[in-house]
C-alpha cells in the first residue's frame, strides 16, 4: 500500500525507481532534475537545467554497470573504480587518487563510499521544499557516512549537508572530497572556469600528453608550457588538441568554482566549505590520455573540492594536508552546486549559492 501524495508540480522526491536492476531517486523542482544511484555510492548520475534541457555531466563510453552484473576476467589492481565509472559526480573517502595502504588497510583508488549500496530516508516532501538524507558505512575502513540532499522550489541550487564519524576505538587520517565530472553537450572549447584558487600545482605523475611539467606551480590561470610557450589552465580545448592535465588548485580565496560555457549561455558552479575542502582538484581528459582505460576516447573535466593535495591519502599525510578524526569523533560540512545562465564571467558564489 502507497500513502505519497504524488505531484507534478513544484518540488518531488521520487525513490521508487531502478536502472539496470540499480535502486534510483531523482529529486526535482521547476529548474532542476538531480538524479542519484542509490545502489552506487549514491552517485549523481544527472544533474540537469530544465530550463535549456542540458545535463552538466558526463557519461562515460561504460555506462551504468552494475557490479553485482557484471563478471571481469581479472581484477584491476588499483581497484575497480573504472571498471564501472559511469560518469557523474562521486564522493571520494577515506583515499582520493590511487591506491595505498593505511593501518594494513589496501584503500582502492577513490576510496570506499562510491561503489556500495546507501541507504536513505525522505525527511521532507512537499511542493516548497524536498530534502533526503542518504547514509553508508565504509566496508573496509571504520566510517559512518550521511549526506543530506535540499531542493528549494524555484531554486536552481542542490543544498547538501555532509557528516562523517569516525567509528572506530584510536584516530584515523583521510582524505574527503568530490568528483563531479563534467562532459559534452555542455563541455567545449568555449568553456572558461573561473575559481577562487591563487596557485595551481601540477601532479608529480602527469603524462606525456600533459602540457605542463610534473610539479610545476605557478599563479592561477596562467603557466609556462613544456614547449616554452603558456598554458592557461582556465580554458578548456578541442578534443583533437588531445590534452590530458592533473592539476592541483590551491590557496583558495574562498569556496567556489564556475565553470561556463559561454556558446550555450549557461554554466555550473559550485561553492564549498573550506574548513573541510581547502584545495580542488582539476583534471582534464580532452582527448589524451591513451591507454587504460581511456583509450583517448575521453572528453571530460572534473573540478572536484578536497580536502587534501597530492591525490593518495599516504601522499597527503607526508604533505600534512590530510584530516584527522579522533575515535567517535564527526566532522560536518556542506557544498552548493548551481546552475545558472547569461553570465559570461563570475566572480564568486556566495554559501547559499547565489552568483556574483
Amino acid at each position: 500500500m502507497f500513502y505519497v501524495h504524488e505531484r507534478n508540480f513544484g518540488c518531488r522526491v521520487n525513490d521508487e525507481l531502478t536502472f539496470r536492476g540499480l535502486r534510483m531517486m531523482t529529486l526535482e523542482n521547476e529548474l532542476l532534475k538531480v538524479t542519484v544511484l542509490l545502489d552506487k555510492g549514491a552517485d549523481i548520475y544527472e544533474f540537469i537545467y530544465k530550463p535549456l534541457d542540458i545535463d552538466f555531466m558526463w557519461r562515460s563510453p561504460r555506462g551504468v554497470r552494475p557490479p553485482m552484473m557484471s563478471l571481469d576476467g581479472k581484477p584491476s589492481a588499483v581497484g575497480p573504480f573504472s571498471d564501472y565509472y559511469e560518469g557523474g559526480w562521486q564522493e571520494c573517502l577515506p583515499n582520493g587518487g590511487r591506491v595505498c595502504v593505511y593501518k594494513n588497510c589496501e584503500m582502492g583508488l577513490h576510496g570506499e563510499v562510491w561503489g556500495i549500496p546507501w541507504r536513505h530516508q525522505v525527511i521532507e516532501d512537499g511542493p516548497g521544499c524536498v530534502s533526503v538524507r542518504l547514509w553508508c558505512r565504509t566496508p573496509r575502513s571504520p566510517y559512518l557516512l550521511a549526506r543530506t540532499m535540499t531542493l528549494v522550489s524555484q531554486s536552481p541550487v542542490l543544498r547538501i549537508e555532509e557528516e562523517v564519524t569516525n567509528e572506530a576505538c584510536e584516530a584515523m587520517d583521510l582524505m574527503w572530497g568530490h568528483h563531479p565530472a563534467f562532459g559534452p553537450p555542455f563541455v567545449d572549447e568555449t568553456c572558461v572556469l573561473d575559481c577562487s584558487a591563487k596557485t595551481v600545482v601540477v601532479d608529480a605523475n602527469v603524462g606525456a600528453d600533459s602540457r605542463l611539467a610534473p610539479g610545476q606551480r605557478f599563479a592561477w590561470p596562467v603557466g609556462e608550457a613544456r614547449d616554452g610557450g603558456v598554458w592557461d589552465v582556465s580554458r578548456v580545448t578541442p578534443p583533437e588538441d588531445r590534452v590530458s592535465e592533473m592539476t592541483y588548485l590551491t590557496d583558495l580565496d574562498g569556496g567556489w568554482y564556475a565553470l561556463t560555457n559561454r556558446g550555450k549561455g549557461v554554466g555550473f558552479g559550485m561553492s564549498f566549505d573550506t574548513g573541510v575542502f581547502r584545495h580542488m582538484w582539476l583534471w582534464q581528459s580532452l582527448g589524451g590520455e591513451f591507454g587504460a582505460p581511456a583509450w583517448g576516447r575521453q572528453y571530460v573535466m572534473a573540478v572536484e573540492p578536497f580536502s587534501s593535495i597530492p591525490a593518495i591519502l599516504t601522499e597527503a599525510m607526508k604533505a600534512g594536508t590530510h584530516l584527522t578524526l579522533q575515535p567517535g569523533e564527526k566532522l560536518s560540512t556542506w557544498i552548493r552546486a548551481v546552475a545558472y545562465e547569461g553570465i559570461d564571467t563570475v566572480s564568486g558564489i556566495s554559501d547559499e549559492g547565489e552568483i556574483s
